[in-house]
């Protein structure tokens, strides 16, 4: 809990934890014993509400399988998360983060289990100098100090992260070089680094092209129509 004032008053709020819930520690080697650890956790997360769970990377403990390898683990614990999805508490909020939302059943993502699906997209020119200039000013440097509008160009395509390691590595190579941080060491360090929308070009262009009509941006910018490339094979 914490107060903030209004005028001569001050109220407290009530901040909600945030829990995560790591899928890929929910599976055991012995049969029921994953179902009993999902049981237990979501139980607990009842118990703590309100409270917010996060599972990041939903995907990798909740994809479809049709294969009975696992005796039908799977199965049996996707069954389960369903049905605490539809019955779960309302003071239980749910944020899950997905990169590869096909592999999810069907199930998980019609309304009334997830409300919305949101699509986060590589950041926009705005968006990374907002992101540039959060890095700089976390490691004590002014971002006024630096040409942001040229970084913003050389960095088209990058994500957040590969956004902070341009930081990071510039860092690097001033100490290196022993001189302060420059946009120069930066834009060096942006032109050395191969971006993900390079490397996995095809997967983010069927991505966006999956998000069309399924999802909302987050940004709030509506997604582009489908390109004549994004038809071809290889694309969604």
């Amino acid at each position: 809990m914490r107060e903030v004032a209004h005028g001569e008053v001050r109220r407290p709020i009530l901040v909600e934890p945030l829990v995560l819930l790591d899928p890929g520690a929910i599976y055991a080697m012995y049969v029921g014993e994953s179902e009993q650890r999902l049981r237990s956790a979501l139980s607990t997360v009842d118990a703590m509400a309100p409270v917010v769970l996060w599972i990041d990377e939903i995907e990798k403990g909740f994809a479809g399988s049709s294969s009975d390898a696992d005796a039908g683990t799977a199965r049996r614990v996707i069954g389960s998360f369903l049905r605490w999805l539809q019955e779960r508490l309302a003071g239980v909020f749910l944020i899950a983060t997905c990169n590869d939302v096909e592999t999810l059943p069907s199930e998980f993502v019609r309304r009334g289990r997830f409300d919305e699906i949101f699509f986060v997209d590589l950041p926009d020119p705005t968006e990374r100098s907002s992101i540039l200039e959060l890095h700089l000013r976390q490691r004590r440097r002014d971002p006024s100090s630096f040409d942001l509008a040229a970084l913003v160009a050389a960095t088209d395509g990058f994500t957040g992260a590969e956004l902070e390691a341009v930081v990071v590595g510039g860092l690097y190579r001033a100490f290196g070089e022993g001189h302060d941080l420059s946009t120069d060491d930066l834009l060096e360090e942006a032109h050395r680094t191969t971006p993900l929308s390079t490397t996995r070009a095809e997967s983010i262009a069927a991505l966006r092209a999956w998000a069309r009509g399924r999802a909302t941006p987050a940004s709030g910018l509506a997604l582009s129509p489908v390109t004549t490339d994004e038809r071809r094979p290889g694309y969604a």
